[in-house]
């Protein structure tokens, strides 16, 4: 697991050998922080809240969300009414989410305690077998919550954007290029998603142009 600072960078050590690609955006300046979220049912809450809005906002809806709900547990966002969730402005799209991965959690369906024991694929497939939880979530979750070195979401248009400079390709390549050309960085895709990130922002800064999400 990428729970702390020497794992991080056990994993970047083995990138390097794996791949040059990944040594030569290490020595670019790409060294990526640890960074790690709550994990269990209040991170997975939070990512779900996340998507799609900016990041004040969520922190906005989130800040409601805990006032609301300060046990923020499965158990108590099942039992918790719609109108207390509008209230503190979550879409009913995201409602729904929470609801079906609160009531997996309970039911046993979604072992989120579990998840870590698990090769990536596998945690991936039992989170997106969820109702509203999406390959993004679920990497997302694996990753920053259970710090699972072998997580990677490929759908994240930063990391596809980070590819794209980093292989000096013309057009941002596909979810599934980006899988397949990540089978070379196994069993770290993790910390080359990291990576990534951290090129993103460099090549960004470097180039003087704004920050997408």
């Amino acid at each position: 697991m990428l729970d702390s600072e020497a794992a991080l960078q056990e994993g970047l050590a083995a990138l390097t050998v794996l791949d040059p690609v990944m040594g030569r955006l290490v020595a670019e300046g790409a060294v990526p922080p640890l960074r790690k979220r709550p994990p269990g049912f209040e991170g997975l809450a939070g990512i779900v809240v996340s998507q799609q809005i900016s990041t004040a906002s969520a922190a906005a809806i989130w800040g409601r969300l805990a006032a609301a709900l300060p046990d923020l547990t499965a158990e108590a966002l099942a039992a918790a009414p719609d109108d207390r969730l509008r209230g503190a402005g979550l879409s009913a799209p995201k409602i729904r989410t929470l609801r079906a991965a609160a009531q997996a959690v309970i039911d046993g369906a979604l072992p989120l305690a579990a998840l870590h024991a698990l090769p990536a694929d596998e945690a991936h497939r039992r989170m997106v077998a969820v109702h509203g939880i999406g390959p993004w979530t679920a990497d997302v979750y694996l990753l920053f919550c259970l710090g699972h070195p072998d997580a990677f979401p490929a759908g994240d248009l930063a990391l596809q954007e980070a590819a794209r400079l980093a292989d000096g390709l013309e057009t941002r390549p596909s979810a599934a290029a980006l899988t397949a050309r990540a089978e070379a960085w196994r069993p770290w895709r993790g910390v080359a998603a990291k990576v990534l990130w951290a090129y993103y922002r460099v090549a960004k800064a470097r180039d003087g142009a704004p920050l997408t999400p």
